[in-house]
């Protein structure tokens, strides 16, 4: 029971958390296309093109589900160090101060002291923890969902390259396929964050060609 206590409580990937893989992992390969000249364009430039798409997004999905990880460990390790510590308080106010940091700020602000009391009184009857913080499978689950969405975020905009011989074609394809993409990843956000998805969508596109520019402008 205790170890259910300090595991985490979020799905695979949060909504949130999905909108910021696909947004990452379209940035990186719109830096790939966005750089190419339509002039003088061969089959070798695009075939570079796509492998170091390919490449690069597979390179920093797997580096951004290791950072997962290392997130969901470092989340796991505060919580199992928060229920020792109010496990083991003999002060009150400390304790108060220790449960209500634990809580949503808002749920925290209408927690009377008593009821704080009751919780670590819970908390004292739960079994001790078995040992350190440790990653499950669900943890690992997540890191894969990373690693695919960075990934997998690539191929929309990469395959025009693929279908089309004719190099403006799938360049406008593929740029039409981003900025669609782009939009509907905005609205997905608006839904989760209760705005307007259309007007966030929106938002997304001009964000997105921003940081696409941006990150070419410097050389990226």
């Amino acid at each position: 029971m205790s170890e259910k206590a300090i595991e985490s409580s979020k799905r695979v990937l949060e909504p949130i958390e999905r909108v910021s893989e696909i947004l990452f992992g379209l940035i990186m390969v719109l830096t790939f296309t966005g750089s190419l000249s339509i002039s003088g364009v061969g089959h070798d430039t695009v075939r570079t093109m796509l492998i170091g798409a390919l490449g690069c997004n597979l390179a920093w999905g797997l580096i951004d589900g290791v950072f997962y990880l290392m997130g969901c460990l470092t989340e796991k390790a505060r919580a199992l160090m928060t229920l020792l510590a109010v496990r083991n308080s003999t002060d009150p106010s400390e304790t108060h101060r220790l449960i209500g940091a634990a809580l949503p700020p808002l749920v925290a602000a209408v927690t009377p002291p008593a009821e704080l009391d009751a919780l670590q009184r819970r908390l004292r009857q739960l079994p001790a923890p078995a040992g350190p913080a440790r990653l499950h499978r669900q943890d690992w689950l997540g890191a894969l969902a990373v690693l695919l969405l960075v990934f997998c975020s690539t191929l929309p905009v990469a395959i025009p390259f693929v279908v089309f011989r004719d190099p403006v074609r799938a360049l406008r394809v593929s740029n039409g396929v981003a900025i669609t993409l782009l939009f509907l990843t905005g609205s997905v956000f608006g839904r989760a964050i209760g705005r307007n998805p259309w007007a966030v969508g929106a938002l997304m596109v001009l964000l997105g060609s921003g940081l696409v520019g941006l990150t070419i402008a410097l050389g990226g």
